[in-house]
């Protein structure tokens, strides 16, 4: 059912069932200029994102579902979603902690991708509007889900600025050491959702990284942190996706496209500051992303298959692109890399920035 009230079409009625003993529901926010953002608590998943073009038309930017069962049922299961406990890969779908061994689901080739088949994408969290423009999101995963020790306790909140940001801050607690590296899966279309939705080949992309983490034929890190300068991945200064997505370069062939971990040019650790920038040329939007992160996935949908998502749209390869903003891939087995180790009495905190504007 479509519903008028409301830019993205959505209704409630359409969102609310019980899930795991725990009812699920839409939510709706709204800035002063008009934007929308829509997201159920059925795994934070974000359903649509409505903000104008150059010509002051409104399209949904991030690909989602118009139904809880959509959301459930997707054949996309991290569409837009949060993902956690631990976002990326873990190589050989285990890890170690203080000389112990922690085995994890193997549900990516040998790996274990985004905390496990049951991650946080695949939860109900506690939800509440807390204004017109926010919502906090709460959730409290038990020692031992999904292989993972320690009670962690996270409270996502989503914002919509005046400025059209979707802001994402991340806090979580635990009273057992543990790993968590938090982030949210956003497929993001800037031509706004279609049937079928057009590529991301002509986004102009600038990624504020001076190298990247080198994958196997297995999408692990290798361990090398590699220059970016004189190959595909140099996004340095702006370049098409399309321009070298098809290159015969390693990376290219080991990701089926982009699908890697930059590693963000920081003077100084955890400080908010630019990740990258997309631009799709034809509708003149803008989208920037800001995070306190040491790293961003960049995914360019090299897997969809063309399903049907809100209002009847579809989503073929290469119609989306991702900003996943993180610590890096396989983290707990690559010891230089930046720790995901959380211990009892600290407090994880990331703030995520997407900002959308108009490129005259």
């Amino acid at each position: 059912m479509i519903n008028t009230t409301y830019l993205c079409g959505l209704d409630k009625a359409d969102f609310q069932k019980t899930v795991d003993g725990k009812q699920t529901d839409l939510f709706i926010l709204k800035n002063k200029k008009g934007s929308e953002l829509a997201f159920t608590n059925y795994g934070g998943a974000v359903l649509a994102m409505m903000v104008p073009d150059k010509n002051g038309e409104y399209a949904n930017v991030i690909q989602g579902h118009d139904s809880i069962d959509h959301v459930i049922n997707s054949p996309e299961g991290y569409l837009s979603v949060l993902i956690g406990r631990y976002g990326n890969r873990i190589g050989g779908a285990k890890f170690e902690l203080d000389g112990k061994e922690y085995p994890l689901a193997v549900n990516n080739g040998p790996n274990n991708l985004h905390g496990g088949p049951t991650g946080f994408h695949k939860r109900v969290w506690d939800a509440e509007l807390t204004g017109p423009q926010s919502a906090k999101l709460h959730y409290l995963s038990a020692d031992g889900e999904e292989g993972f020790p320690g009670n962690l306790d996270i409270t996502v909140t989503y914002t919509l600025s005046d400025e059209d940001e979707f802001i994402i801050d991340y806090i979580a607690t635990t009273d057992k050491k543990t790993l968590v590296n938090l982030t949210h899966h956003a497929f993001f279309s800037l031509s706004g959702l279609a049937t079928p939705t057009t590529s991301i080949e002509n986004n102009i992309v600038t990624i504020n990284a001076d190298y990247y983490t080198p994958i196997d034929e297995y999408s692990i890190p290798t361990g090398e942190i590699a220059p970016v300068a004189g190959t595909p991945m140099d996004f340095r200064n702006p370049h098409t996706i399309g321009c070298r997505i098809n290159d015969k370069f390693q990376q290219l062939i080991n990701g089926t496209g982009y699908d890697h971990n930059w590693v963000l040019n920081k003077k100084e650790q955890d400080a908010l500051t630019f990740a990258a920038k997309c631009v799709e040329p034809i509708s003149g939007r803008s989208l920037e992303v800001y995070t306190t992160e040491p790293g961003v996935q960049v995914y360019t949908a090299n897997f969809q298959t063309g399903f049907e998502g809100w209002h009847g749209t579809t989503f073929p390869a290469r119609s989306g692109i991702c900003f996943e903003a993180q610590h890096f891939p396989d983290t707990p087995n690559k010891g230089h890399f930046p720790s995901c180790v959380l211990n009892p009495g600290e407090t994880y905190r990331q703030q995520t920035i997407y900002k959308f504007g108009i490129e005259e």
